[in-house]
């Protein structure tokens, strides 16, 4: 029986301002994704299949857990992340919203850029909404169609993209749930008459200690 983890990549660079400076894990990323990967040894969890996006942080995160896994890796670009910092400098560009410096700003800034993004309301966008959309649906589908489990290492966006196309979601819920999502977070689908069955959502449990409380960030 298929059986889908979707991981959150570990802390990235959170003081970057563009896509290649933020796309590589902080010394807490990296060990955020060392203790999910001694979480799942010491669970006996055995995956079939490893996938993840082809960004660095997604390939650094990967590394860093090392699951019992076959020798191949699939990099499959439809698993990377949206390309949030560009939309941001359209934004500011065609609108004049500018990209805010703090979390209290983020949290209102990403449900504006995703309204105009939803809506093509900003010229030369690297892919329209339901482009994105559309990927992740079609890689989902892919990887939902293999036997035995896989492990997906990717981004917030896309797994709160796959919330929105399980659950229905409409943008302010999809964009409430982007927000939550934590880093090295961990989500489980299983397939159930033809579409995917939300089992688990953003759960921490190699984190879940007093000692590992401080490891738990967004950003």
């Amino acid at each position: 029986m298929s059986h889908i983890v979707l991981v959150r990549h570990g802390q990235a660079n959170t003081g970057a301002r563009d896509e290649v400076d933020y796309d590589r894990l902080s010394p807490l990323g990296h060990q955020q994704s060392g203790w999910l990967g001694e979480h799942f040894r010491q669970k006996g969890d055995v995956f079939a299949h490893v996938w993840t996006g082809t960004l660095r942080r997604h390939v650094e995160t990967a590394d860093a857990i090392a699951p019992d896994t076959p020798d191949t890796v699939t990099r499959d670009e439809r698993l990377n992340e949206l390309e949030y910092f560009t939309l941001s400098q359209l934004l500011a560009e065609q609108h004049g919203i500018t990209l805010p410096t703090d979390r209290e700003g983020f949290v209102r800034h990403l449900p504006c850029l995703f309204r105009h993004w939803q809506d093509g309301k900003l010229e030369g966008a690297p892919e329209s909404f339901d482009h994105f959309e559309t990927r992740v649906r079609d890689a989902l589908d892919e990887i939902s169609a293999r036997p035995g489990r896989s492990l997906v290492v990717t981004s917030g966006g896309l797994i709160g993209m796959a919330m929105r196309l399980t659950l229905g979601l409409d943008l302010p819920a999809f964009c409430n749930v982007c927000l939550s999502i934590q880093n090295t977070s961990v989500s489980s689908w299983l397939p159930l008459e033809g579409q995917l069955a939300l089992t688990q959502f953003n759960a921490l449990p190699h984190l879940d200690t007093p000692d590992r409380l401080f490891a738990q960030t967004h950003i």
